[in-house]
């Protein structure tokens, strides 16, 4: 019972539907019988309770208060009777059961043939979808056809405001508290449509959930909750359909949520259910026009990957409120914060394919600016702004500061995807409109942090880098070699916008109060940036410290002691060498900054050391290993990524997908087998295919410019417009279709 159970919370996740705005856990819609667990769940990007972090200790700069993500108003339930008998996948006998999500059409489908205890059998089909074209609308159909039953059916739709969040006290990355986050507010009819609306109690945040149906319902109240009845008389083959209609809005986007609801609900069930059916499919193939990846002769994997790149387009939030989460919009795990998994392992999918959507993800860091200006006085610095390593809102949530504050390496991380989309889209106006500032006042902070030795090296002290089991030290190579690049970056900015248009320019720097002077200190930090190379071992250090460390006793460690973070106390595992996640060979990936001897060196050295206990390492090994040619790990590490989710690797999918896996599984294909990167001279291609796959494919949209990569028997460039593309440091202009063979170097 306990392993069906699990499955069918994993199952929550998988089947989830989302469109950035409003993501729906795949629920049963008639619940789960007494005693089974479920996370029963509806989300909202970017709406929030205000919740108490509390402290054993507490000290200066800690945040007391953080944002979690609120489980809203659950519009799911739709129960069904036959004779007052109530169907149950867990009474009477399942003939048949089918549950799908078709990435193609943007629909969940639940199919089930059901025998009743008293012998009467249905079919029943449940399609689900949350619309791409008016993001607040969510559909739900469900279709009755009678097998062998003759007699009432009865189909009872709700909507219940008393809803909580799921916790669990055992697990650090899902909340332990904070469950009752929202109140009923108000309950109205007003013509067929009813309307429930709930308030969080300290962010002051209104959602409200709009309903109508596709027929006459009987409607009923209670304190916290709506319901409406059908009833009709079936036949021996007869069919009934019903569509629920269902909006959300919530007061971060809607002055007047109950009379936008309303006008979304009216119009939507004039419109009727099949118009927004096909005006999905239609959003969807422009959707897969881009952002199609292709695995010759794997079905399950070519399978696997795009519904990874589908749940990206599901997360990704829409506008300026919102982000992606950690786990997207299909579970609670880490309260719904945003993380540097959107600039690093998200945003290069979305900047390759989708500058739209692109560029709202990195408008969020833009809006949320002042809250990071704000949060860099608090930690002490006197200039710039420090980006929250989790956030809602844009204010600190990070409790744990030594593997959370202290990641400055975000700053970077955030600056990193501003480049690499202005770098493939040549976007200078957005630069100007927003990017400039936000390279500027994030770059401020390694000038205020970072420090000139007598020999005139830039350090950078007390950081942790992206290997959270090494946290506080000196010279991480990760957050140096990327604020190397922020740094050149936002000089070399500065000098286009210059030379284009001098009053531009002298407007922008008087109002973010900068000068000349300052962009020498800045170029002079770039260009002195201080990194530990091991002259015996011949690579780069991950700190000044790690080399010194005791290697960890991995063969005496028992497998179920992983995550080691779950088992051992954190300055156990930080006085020892042990990696939980790619460091500093994921600078390495990024920036492509060191020779290939260097660079596999370090391989050799850095992987033996990994745990992988973070999502987040299988990926960027397997682009590592592309990167050396070893092709057969390279498949191994993109095998573990892509099955993640889908096999529950790491034991918590119920808590929601690992949406940066996804976009990792994405860049382990374009960024690792296809070799992919994005230079200031134009796209680079240094395909390395592992034998395990007979060919590849994906696409580039470069300014609205259809680029596709077709790796098979030879390397296929085929170009709508003229463009240059370096392949294996070859360049070539590209005007039509291109051929070259693997490997070639002249």
């Amino acid at each position: 019972m306990k392993n069906i159970n699990e499955q069918l919370l994993v199952n929550e996740t998988l089947f989830f539907v989302g469109n950035g705005y409003v993501g729906i856990r795949g629920n049963y819609e008639e619940g789960y019988p007494d005693g089974f667990d479920t996370i029963r769940g509806t989300y909202i990007n970017g709406f929030y309770e205000i919740v108490d972090v509390t402290y054993g200790e507490s000290a200066y700069g800690f945040p007391t208060t953080a944002q979690k993500m609120v489980n809203i108003i659950d519009a799911q339930g739709l129960d069904i009777y036959i004779n007052n008998e109530k169907f149950s996948m867990f009474e009477g006998q399942v003939l048949n059961e089918k549950r799908f999500l078709d990435i193609n059409k943007g629909i969940y489908t639940r199919e089930v043939k059901w025998q009743s205890p008293k012998g009467n059998t249905i079919k029943i089909r449940f399609d689900r979808l949350t619309s791409f074209e008016v993001l607040e609308l969510a559909l739900v159909n469900i279709t009755v056809e009678s097998v062998d039953f003759e007699g009432e059916l009865k189909i009872i739709s709700t909507v219940n405001g008393d809803v909580e969040n799921y916790t669990n006290s055992n697990d650090p990355r899902v909340a332990s508290s904070h469950g009752k986050l929202l109140k009923v507010n108000k309950i109205k009819t007003r013509d067929s449509i009813a309307q429930l609306t709930c308030l969080t109690k300290r962010s002051n945040l209104e959602v409200c959930c709009s309903v109508d149906y596709s027929v006459v319902m009987e409607t009923s109240y209670d304190a916290g909750s709506y319901s409406a009845t059908l009833t009709r008389d079936m036949k021996i083959g007869s069919t009934i359909l019903l569509t629920k209609f269902i909006a959300y809005t919530d007061s971060i986007r809607h002055k007047n949520l109950m009379l936008d609801g309303y006008k979304i609900i009216k119009n939507a069930t004039k419109l009727g259910c099949e118009y927004f059916i096909n005006i999905q499919k239609a959003y969807l193939d422009e959707f897969w026009n881009y952002s199609k990846v292709a695995i010759t002769g794997k079905p399950q994997i070519d399978e696997a990957l795009n519904y990874s790149v589908y749940q990206l387009l599901a997360s990704a939030g829409r506008d300026p409120h919102s982000n992606i989460c950690a786990k997207g919009l299909s579970g609670e795990g880490y309260e719904g914060h945003y993380f540097w998994d959107t600039e690093v392992y998200m945003l290069p999918f979305f900047i390759l394919t989708n500058p739209k959507i692109a560029k709202n993800l990195l408008k969020f860091r833009y809006e949320t600016l002042e809250f990071a200006k704000d949060r860099a006085l608090e930690m002490g610095h006197v200039q710039g702004a420090k980006v929250p390593w989790r956030t809602i809102s844009g204010t600190e949530c990070s409790g744990y500061f030594p593997a959370g504050s202290a990641q400055y390496h975000i700053n970077a991380d955030v600056a990193f995807s501003y480049i690499q989309y202005y770098l493939l889209h040549d976007d200078i106006e957005f630069m100007k409109e927003i990017g400039f500032e936000v390279l500027l006042e994030t770059g401020r902070i390694w000038m205020d942090m970072g420090c000139f030795t007598k020999d005139n090296a830039f350090m950078i002290h007390s950081v942790t880098g992206p290997d959270e089991y090494t946290a506080i030290v000196n010279n991480n190579y990760y957050t140096n070699a990327m604020a190397k690049y922020h740094l050149e970056w936002i000089v070399k900015i500065a000098k286009r916008i210059m030379s284009e248009e001098k009053s531009i320019y002298v407007a922008i720097m008087k109002r973010l109060n900068s000068d000349n002077d300052e962009l020498e200190r800045i170029a002079k930090a770039a260009e002195h940036m201080y990194f530990e190379f091991d002259k015996e071992l011949g690579i780069y250090m991950q700190d000044d410290s790690f080399k010194t460390k005791p290697t960890w006793d991995f063969a005496n460690t028992p497998k179920d002691n992983y995550p080691l973070l779950l088992h051992y106390h954190p300055l156990t595992i930080y006085r020892h060498k042990v990696l939980k996640q790619a460091d500093t060979i994921l600078a390495m990936i990024l920036l492509d900054n060191v020779d290939i001897d260097i660079f596999e060196k370090s391989y050799d050295y850095y992987e033996p050391l990994t745990t992988h206990d973070s999502s987040l390492s299988p990926c960027a090994y397997s682009m590592a290993a592309s990167r050396i040619n070893r092709s057969d790990v390279a498949y191994s590490f993109f095998d573990k990524t892509i099955r993640l989710d889908l096999d529950n690797l790491h034991h918590n999918t119920r808590d929601g997908l690992h949406i940066a896996n996804a976009g990792g599984a994405y860049m382990a294909v374009v960024y690792g087998f296809g070799g992919l990167r994005i230079k200031e001279d134009g796209i680079h291609l240094n395909p390395s295919m592992p034998d395990e796959l007979s060919g590849i494919s994906f696409n580039i949209n470069k300014k609205e410019n259809l680029i596709k990569v077709r790796l098979w028997e030879r390397i296929t460039i085929t170009s709508e417009t003229k463009t240059i593309i370096w392949i294996y440091e070859n360049k070539y202009e590209i005007d039509g279709t291109l051929e070259v063979e693997y490997g070639t170097k002249d």
